[in-house]
């Protein structure tokens, strides 16, 4: 399926946000994808990312998820310096901001003639928090999150209580949650931690671990992992057009 592209500035309660949106260029609506980047927001390896799923039918919304801390338009580069101004924004916004970016996404595409009202939500690392973390608002029907940070650990800042790992009883939509065993930035104990939240709070949800290290999704990346980067692509899509697609 051909698709387009275009950039759409959203007010939010903490200030303008940009999201790319891409999405085919067949007239109609489509389900809707909230995809989260990693820290380094809308590199080239989230973009192609964004157009495969959009490719098969969907709207992928990419927001910009530090906004209020860079400039618009602001892509940091995969080196120690990027590195470390992404982890500095991790460490600095709330999770309550990132609630709100939520919101004003679901409130704005929903109102628009190419989205069929139907919500979802996907990311990568730091995003596959976030879809998690989406995945509390109950318009998100399902999520597929890919080596999500900071779960398990509560490090991310927010208000006593409303940790994403805390809050996942609230979870209402299905989830899939997908790990690289050989991820140092999620540590068994981690995974398991999360695993058994999950089992514990009576959650809809799929687990897959595979032998893959942290960012095995990154084309172009030292870690790169071609067959299953595929493999998942094609589990995010099967899980998107048998929940997304309902009436």
């Amino acid at each position: 399926m051909i698709i387009q592209r275009h950039d759409q500035d959203i007010n939010t309660p903490t200030g303008t946000m940009r999201c790319t949106v891409y999405r085919p260029q067949a007239e109609g609506r489509f389900p809707c994808i909230f995809f989260y980047s990693e820290i380094f927001q809308q590199t080239a390896p989230i973009a192609r990312s964004a157009a495969i799923m959009a490719g098969h039918g969907f709207v992928v919304i990419v927001p910009e998820v530090f906004h209020e801390l860079n400039s618009i338009g602001t892509v940091l580069g995969y080196d120690d310096e990027g590195k470390d101004k992404g982890n500095a924004d991790k460490f600095t916004k709330t999770l309550e901001a990132h609630d709100s970016d939520t919101v004003a996404m679901l409130e704005y595409f929903e109102q628009q003639d190419y989205c069929t009202g139907q919500f979802g939500s996907m990311g990568v690392c730091l995003g596959g928090h976030l879809a998690y973390r989406a995945a509390l608002n109950p318009r998100i029907q399902a999520s597929f999150c890919l080596y999500a940070t900071d779960i398990h650990s509560n490090t991310i800042p927010c208000d006593e209580g409303n940790d994403s790992f805390t809050r996942t009883k609230e979870i209402q939509g299905e989830l899939t949650m997908v790990w690289g065993k050989q991820d140092p930035h999620v540590s068994t104990e981690g995974r398991q931690k999360i695993y058994q939240q999950l089992i514990d709070t009576d959650r809809l949800f799929t687990w897959h671990e595979f032998n893959g290290q942290h960012a095995f999704m990154r084309d172009g990346g030292d870690r790169y992992d071609p067959a299953l980067a595929l493999e998942c692509y094609n589990k995010a899509v099967a899980l998107f057009q048998r929940t997304l697609h309902k009436a």
